[in-house]
């Protein structure tokens, strides 16, 4: 596995040694697996070669090689760019795992995978972790007068409710944990989790930074 540092989409782009990467086994290429980095979903399968992951690192956007375009950056004409968070060279050095975030559709039919739905199933945290983006994006916008705000939205605009929300859920939690009361516990745990996500989210911290720390501590 090569030496891969992710980073938050819009900063600077991701780490990877190229020197480690076989391109000779693909005669001069190596396959490119593409995933949002927010869901899990796979996106894409493509290929690269140097000068094209070059590009990517340089830029922190996907470029990719295609033996009948050449030299390509995703989204270019389209718009639809993917943002670089992290790459990843598998253990033979043939093959490369680029997680991102995407501006719009992978596939050129305009569907967002070029797989169908079945590439979409989201994983449940990032799933939950992109809904509470979103409601912060939204509390970030001007007030247009539209419908009430969620309540997610609520408790990113709203420090004390965010913080008290906070507290009590992980009280709840702490109190099932000492009942013994196993459904009880895993309902509250799962309060304080989205509580947490949102209160992080709050901070400009999002599910893969904590992911990021608790990959590390596992080491």
């Amino acid at each position: 596995m090569s030496d891969t540092t992710g980073a938050p989409a819009g900063g600077p782009a991701a780490t990877l040694d190229l020197d480690r990467l076989d391109f000779a086994k693909g005669g001069g290429l190596v396959t490119v697996v593409t995933q949002d980095a927010r869901t899990g979903a796979l996106l894409m399968v493509a290929h690269a070669d140097r000068e094209a992951l070059e590009q990517t690192l340089a830029s922190g956007e996907m470029h990719y090689r295609s033996r009948t375009r050449g030299l390509w950056h995703k989204g270019e004409t389209s718009g639809n760019i993917q943002r670089v968070v992290a790459l990843a060279a598998d253990c033979d050095g043939d093959a490369v795992l680029a997680r991102v975030v995407p501006a719009g559709p992978a596939c050129h039919t305009g569907a967002v995978s070029c797989f169908g739905a079945t590439a979409l199933v989201p994983e449940t945290l990032a799933a939950l972790d992109a809904v509470i983006a979103a409601r912060a994006a939204e509390a970030s916008a001007p007030d247009a007068g539209g419908p009430p705000p969620s309540y997610t939205r609520r408790l990113l605009t709203d420090r004390n409710l965010r913080l008290k929300k906070l507290g009590e859920e992980a009280a709840e939690l702490v109190t099932a944990c000492a009942d013994q009361d196993r459904e009880r516990a895993t309902e509250e745990a799962a309060d304080l989790v989205y509580h947490t996500l949102v209160a992080l989210r709050a901070l400009g911290v999002g599910l893969e930074e904590m992911k990021r720390v608790l990959a590390a501590r596992r080491r």
